[in-house]
């Protein structure tokens, strides 16, 4: 089993937990680490639970969007 680390629920990550199927977060738009802060999550995390995935995912294009502005002015 994997611990989620921003709820620290238990979840099954197919990928983390080798249980030779597809994981769910392969069926979700791929996140383009390029665009996070630093290039990369800032944590030591395999994998975020069912929950915390869409949330976390929503925050850090949020980030990106008022990045976004700030440089465009817009």
């Amino acid at each position: 089993m994997s611990h989620c680390p921003r709820c620290l629920n238990e979840f099954t990550c197919s990928m983390a937990d080798n249980t030779g199927t597809d994981c769910w977060c392969s069926a979700l738009p791929p996140t383009a680490f390029a665009t996070l802060p630093g290039g990369k999550l800032d944590m030591d995390a395999k994998c975020f639970c069912p929950d915390c995935l869409p949330l976390w995912k929503a925050e850090q294009d949020a980030l990106l969007s008022k990045r976004t502005r700030n440089v465009t002015g817009h």
